[in-house]
């Protein structure tokens, strides 16, 4: 029997603080009066993490325009996102949730079946969290082409 997802949208989001990049750290509960786009990736420079985060980066802009800030969080170390970043010159926040309990709590930490081998790993999903810490849209299994296009036009509407 599958596991029931805990989180629905119109729920507050989980608070929490995690390592960022640039040796900072992201606490949810500080963005208040800001909306927050939290997407969560498997790992730093694949290729469907890399051009997710390259939309959310093309994109920026005008989620500033829409009061929205952007967080990618993975499982990858801060210095493996500090390179990331460097690399692709990305203008938002990545957290570090080594030990899982950011993912753990947003229902993204699942086991996971490629060829009939299990593991553990993170669930590509996005949370678009309003300015008082509603959880207003979830997505799940999230495909990278269109998707951030369709995260902005929601973010736009709140």
């Amino acid at each position: 029997m599958p596991e029931e997802i805990l989180l629905k949208e119109g729920d507050f989001a989980p608070d929490f603080t995690m390592d960022a990049d640039n040796g900072k750290t992201f606490t949810l509960s500080e963005q208040k009066g800001k909306n927050v786009v939290m997407y969560f990736y498997p790992r730093d420079n694949t290729p469907g993490c890399t051009q997710e985060s390259k939309d959310f980066a093309n994109k920026f802009e005008d989620f500033e325009d829409a009061n929205t800030i952007i967080i990618g969080i993975s499982k990858d170390s801060v210095e493996s996102h500090d390179k990331f970043k460097a690399k692709f010159d990305f203008p938002f926040t990545l957290g570090s949730d080594q030990n899982s309990t950011v993912c753990e709590a947003y229902d993204c930490w699942v086991e996971k079946n490629m060829y009939g081998k299990k593991s553990m790993g993170i669930l590509r999903s996005t949370f678009l969290i309003d300015k008082h810490g509603i959880i207003k849209k979830i997505w799940r299994k999230v495909k990278v082409d269109g998707h951030v296009e369709e995260v902005l036009e929601k973010a736009e509407s709140l």
